[in-house]
């Protein structure tokens, strides 16, 4: 084992290590500039990534770079940070170490965990080759192959059975970016491929979105989980509630729907999974070694200040954190994991440190809920924006074009914002997706 050090480090200046550069990473990173700190910035990707937009890589809405931005980059100009490519295999508390695949341990004084989540299929990782879900770019490159070559291999089909099974499209989980994806697929099939093939008619395409529950969007309020659901069905997608999946394998998915005894196949060779989120493995190996809980999704539990009890130096921040809000006068609530949430713990947790530093008592954090928003399709959207009055709730074009600037203006970067906006005009106008570049080509098109 290597030990690494800053070589611009300095012996009175104080060592944080931040695992992850995701939106809490980032944001707590970035609320350190000015402190008189050393900062080794890990992640396990040389980019960060604007995981709202990953569905439009994922559907050859937008390219790779349009969502993404280089670490390095980003942070060219902050001096007291050091950058690191590397996978964080295991935190030792006793010793204050990061411990990297390879072998390198970055010690520390203060650390910010911010590793994120990844996919959970509620104990059935064997669906996961057929059923990839979008956490990454690398997820999305994948469903993308998926998507395309689904239609490729229809139009090489002579048997309409299997025809008709290349054209089914299922998306598992009714949440957020099961809603956009879904949305999103029958646009591409009624407009983005129209006049394309000789042998089949791509608007013939059935997108089916699972949900297990009453409802889409269970974070909304109901009145617009039923405008949602209206407005994708507008578009065409086949929306199935109290639908749960059994099974799935190369063929197709198994559902039991609410009704015993009516399981039902659909024949498919493309699912995308959007129905479960898991916390990063290192939220769990780091409890373990702490005697700390976990909740079910493997979040770690926090104190208010968003440490970890009895080890105050360490800060679990994002999808990594079982938080809650505390507001005055209010019972503590428990903070959601999207991204205004995982900003705000990046920041409050950096301020933490410095109070630490200081030698001054921590705040509690205190989560600002701005209200959700969802875009279904072409024209479609639902907005639940919070107000000093009140929340204000609308939908359709409006709550389009209010979805659209605000992803816009929350992207990193002058250049990724005016490529989006180039792009998006172009889509909208032309009704056609430019980055459809399929790789891979000779795996099977739906492993």
């Amino acid at each position: 084992m290597t030990s690494a050090s800053n070589t611009s480090a300095t012996a009175n200046k104080p060592r944080i290590v931040i695992v992850g550069c995701g939106f809490g990473g980032l944001e707590a990173t970035r609320a350190l500039r000015h402190a008189p700190v050393d900062i080794t910035l890990v992640d396990r990707t040389n980019h960060h990534l604007f995981q709202p937009l990953l569905y439009q890589v994922a559907t050859a809405g937008l390219s790779a770079p349009a969502i993404a931005a280089p670490v390095r980059h980003l942070f060219r100009h902050q001096a007291n940070v050091t950058s690191l490519l590397g996978e964080v295999t295991s935190i030792d508390p006793a010793s204050r170490q990061v411990l990297l695949a390879g072998g390198m341990a970055l010690p520390y004084d203060h650390l910010i965990v911010a590793a994120g989540a990844t996919h959970s299929y509620f104990g059935r990782d064997d669906w996961a080759p057929y059923a990839p879900g979008l956490k990454t770019l690398d997820d999305a490159f994948e469903i993308r192959r998926r998507i395309l070559l689904a239609f490729e291999s229809a139009e090489k089909e002579a048997d309409l059975e299997k025809q008709a099974a290349w054209l089914n499209f299922v998306v598992i989980g009714g949440g957020p970016t099961g809603v956009e994806m879904a949305g999103t697929l029958a646009e591409i099939a009624h407009h983005t491929l129209s006049g394309e093939f000789r042998r089949i008619d791509p608007a013939k395409a059935r997108i089916i979105l699972l949900e297990g529950s009453a409802r889409v969007l269970q974070a909304m309020p109901p009145e617009l989980s039923e405008r949602a659901t209206q407005q994708l069905q507008k578009l065409g997608v086949e929306v199935r509630l109290n639908a749960k999946v059994t099974a799935i394998d190369a063929n197709g998915v198994q559902v039991q729907p609410a009704a015993p005894g009516d399981v039902y196949t659909i024949a498919t060779h493309c699912v995308t999974w959007a129905a479960g989120v898991a916390a990063s493995p290192l939220g769990k190996q780091l409890a373990q070694s702490l005697g700390l809980p976990t909740d079910r999704a493997g979040r770690v539990a926090v104190e208010a200040d968003l440490s970890l009890a009895g080890h105050p130096e360490i800060s679990v921040i994002g999808d990594l954190a079982a938080a809650k809000s505390h507001l005055g006068g209010h019972e503590p609530r428990p903070v959601p994991g999207v991204s205004p949430a995982a900003k705000q713990m990046g920041r409050v947790a950096a301020a933490n440190i410095l109070r630490r530093i200081a030698g001054q008592p921590t705040a509690a954090f205190r989560y600002r809920d701005y209200g959700n928003l969802a875009t279904i399709g072409r024209n479609a959207a639902v907005v639940d924006v919070a107000t000093p009055a009140g929340h204000l709730k609308f939908s359709g074009y409006f709550a389009w074009l209010f979805w659209l600037f605000a992803h816009i203006y929350f992207l990193i970067g002058f250049r990724n914002r005016i490529v989006v906006l180039i792009d998006w005009a172009s889509a909208y106008w032309s009704k056609q997706r430019y980055a459809r570049v399929i790789t891979d080509i000779d795996k099977p098109p739906h492993l």
